[in-house]
């Protein structure tokens, strides 16, 4: 049987993809051979080369490494895309352990709800010194975000997707966006207006490690805020620009002002504050402000 799963995944200078491959290796559910792995390397120097490498000797795996240089995120996707066999492609970090049965959940809720898009949850590992609001909160998880009862976009962070609907319609990750964010959600974003269907699947998780450096409310709140812009992005799809920033700007004040009130409650005032970075950034973009860069 030929490989109809490919795993993808993009690597920037983390020697935890080693760890990530080893996960891989160890998925129950799915035979072996249905499964192609992809790694595209998004460095100058080809730095995973030697990595994955031994990775691809010691596990066994139908691996592929590919040289996407360099410093662009969406350089190093559609290299993957471009390599991608199988009639699904799934994309997780380099730095995520899936669980055991991570890759056959999301192909039982795929075919069962006749998905075109999978999502899972990323949970997220503190480190010990993380502080107890942050942990609490859990302000680093990922799960989608579901409006009017859908789910109107995805990240690649967990995601399982129909390869016919990308290669159909000739869909890549836009470069421009491959060095601020945001190029997963607009991807995805353009999967549904073209019909695509995005479903959930609860029970198929990934963990990732927070490393301390992002364990701070700074990071958290310029994070929310390039997603705002790219939020922004989308809302100028939809015309009447002034308004939608004049309601962007009005939710970013009461937000502001849920922050002040909750002080007393550090959790809730973070959550909060994090949210009106949200509304700030699309305002931003909608003020024609140029987007940050995140990577």
């Amino acid at each position: 049987m030929s490989a109809d799963i490919t795993l993808c995944i993009c690597s920037y200078r983390r020697p935890e993809i080693v760890e990530t491959l080893a996960a891989l290796s160890r998925q129950i559910g799915v035979a072996r051979n249905r499964i192609q792995v992809v790694v595209a390397d998004n460095t100058e120097e080809a730095r995973s080369r030697a990595l994955v490498a031994l990775a691809r000797e010691e596990f066994g795996l139908d691996l592929d490494y590919v040289h996407a240089p360099a410093n662009n995120i969406s350089i190093a996707r559609n290299a993957c895309l471009d390599a991608a066999k199988g009639r699904w492609i799934a994309y997780l970090d380099d730095d995520e352990m899936p669980a055991p049965d991570w890759l056959k959940t999301l192909l039982d809720a795929a075919e069962q709800g006749s998905w075109d898009v999978v999502l899972g949850p990323v949970k997220a590992l503190y480190p010990e010194a993380a502080p107890g609001w942050l942990v609490a909160g859990d302000f680093h998880s990922t799960r989608p975000v579901w409006v009017r009862g859908q789910i109107a976009t995805a990240y690649t962070g967990n995601v399982l997707f129909r390869r016919d609907i990308v290669e159909t319609h000739r869909l890549r990750f836009r470069l421009e966006l491959g060095s601020t964010g945001g190029e997963d959600e607009d991807f995805f974003y353009r999967v549904r207006d073209l019909g695509g269907r995005i479903g959930y699947a609860e029970r198929a998780v990934c963990y990732e490690w927070v490393p301390l450096k992002r364990a701070a409310l700074g990071w958290l709140l310029r994070r929310s805020f390039r997603a705002g812009q790219s939020h922004g992005r989308r809302l100028e799809q939809g015309g009447r620009t002034p308004l939608r920033a004049a309601a962007a700007l009005a939710k970013c004040i009461f937000c502001c002002g849920g922050a002040l009130v909750s002080l007393a409650r550090p959790v809730s005032s973070r959550r909060y504050l994090i949210r009106a970075a949200l509304h700030g950034g699309a305002v931003a973009r909608l003020a024609g402000l140029s987007e940050i860069r995140m990577y």
